[in-house]
């Protein structure tokens, strides 16, 4: 099976060529192509993702990159393709510089060897999935093939089956897996706990009640003058940093007795420190180190402290832990020691990504999860941008 794999639930227009082989307890993940369109430096004037910009940005690079794909897959060939010009008007009637940047392509390519498409569909931005799923709707029209919707967050819990960052990536053995898993979702986004009886089966027990993590990351970087995205600054400035009588700060919601977090508070209270600080003339480099170095602490200590009581709760035997954040040492460190099997991602699966994407795909595709074509006598409208669509929905 090849899948044609396409992301755009942010910042990152990711489209990816996967063929599929072996059983379904383990298959094997060939990437025929893989690119990423990062607008991390369109967006940083702004200290964070300005959605009309990103998805004006997504409409002229998808079509771009997807010519880019298929020749790196070597499976583009010019010739004439014949579809329904009324009924792709139709579907593109609302993005007009993509309908315009997409027909003649399309026209002048033929139909590449592909079995199925797969598109995120949520969570995200809705702006920038309504490009991405406009863009399969016109895909599957002109060539003919069926289209199923991923959830993003179920692409960051399946990207830790990965076990090679090879060409050819081999997933772990489903079977080795020990069920039930406790998924822990950190990202810029999303601060979830998932409880995973088995691929396909979630449940989730908790989430943040305000900013995610990674959001809260980039916000105490724009405290201490770092500039987005903050995440990796905050990380590396903290390494630097020591443990300070003058800096502390909350845990906050760690002794709640449910799985639910906040990080607003935690984030107020760096930027009530760092004004008391300068107050008092204290503010330097070395404090700006001690400071993401206590906080980094305090995240980590209230998402582990939460999985801790998880994990005794729901008689957790693995633990997965996915999305942009993961890709933080002390955090990963921090779960380590749990005592638990860990999976994690490989760090260029930890943020958004169109491989994960097509990893969740294929297990969607294999479930029998419904899928769709368009062009057929009623075109579907099923496929939508949701931005708070839920692993567990």
């Amino acid at each position: 099976m090849k899948i044609l794999a396409i992301e755009t639930s942010c910042d990152e227009t990711a489209l990816s060529i996967l063929e599929i082989e072996g059983d379904k307890q383990s298959p094997v993940f060939r990437i025929l192509a893989d690119e990423t369109h990062s607008q991390i430096a369109l967006h940083a004037e702004f200290g964070g993702v300005f959605p009309t910009l990103a998805k004006r940005e997504h409409a002229k690079n998808i079509p771009v990159i997807l010519e880019k794909v298929l020749k790196d897959a070597k499976l583009f060939e010019s010739g004439e393709t014949e579809f329904d010009t009324e009924k792709m008007n139709s579907i593109l009637e609302r993005e007009p510089e993509l309908l315009a940047r997409i027909s003649s392509f399309l026209r002048n390519t033929k139909k590449p060897e592909i079995d199925h498409i797969v598109v995120t569909s949520g969570p995200g931005l809705e702006p920038t999935l309504w490009i991405g799923i406009m863009f399969t709707r016109a895909l599957s029209l002109a060539w003919n093939i069926r289209v199923t919707p991923v959830n993003h967050m179920e692409g960051h819990l399946l990207s830790v089956l990965i076990d090679s960052t090879q060409e050819e990536y081999k997933t772990i053995n489903l079977a080795e897996i020990q069920f039930p898993v406790l998924g822990v979702l950190i990202s810029g986004g999303h601060t979830e706990f998932v409880v995973i009886e088995k691929i396909g089966s979630y449940k989730k027990i908790g989430q943040t009640v305000d900013d995610a993590v990674g959001e809260a990351f980039d916000k105490v970087a724009r405290i201490l003058d770092l500039p987005y995205p903050g995440g990796p600054k905050i990380s590396k400035l903290a390494l630097e940093g020591k443990e300070n009588e003058l800096v502390k700060l909350p845990r906050p919601m760690i002794t709640t007795p449910d799985y639910n977090l906040s990080f607003s508070g935690l984030k107020t209270a760096v930027l009530y420190l760092s004004k008391k600080l300068q107050e008092q003339n204290l503010w330097n480099e070395e404090i700006k180190q001690d400071i993401a170095r206590e906080f980094e602490h305090a995240c980590a200590e209230v998402l582990t402290s939460k999985a801790k009581k998880a994990i005794k709760e729901f008689n957790i035997q693995s633990l997965v832990i996915g999305g942009g954040v993961a890709a933080n040492t002390h955090i990963r460190n921090e779960f380590s020691k749990l005592g638990i099997p860990l999976l994690l991602p490989k760090h260029k699966l930890a943020t958004d990504n169109s491989i994960m994407i097509a990893i969740a795909g294929y297990f969607e595709i294999s479930q029998g999860k419904e899928s769709y074509l368009y062009g057929t006598e009623k075109t579907p409208d099923e496929i939508k941008a949701n931005g708070n669509w839920s692993v567990d929905a």
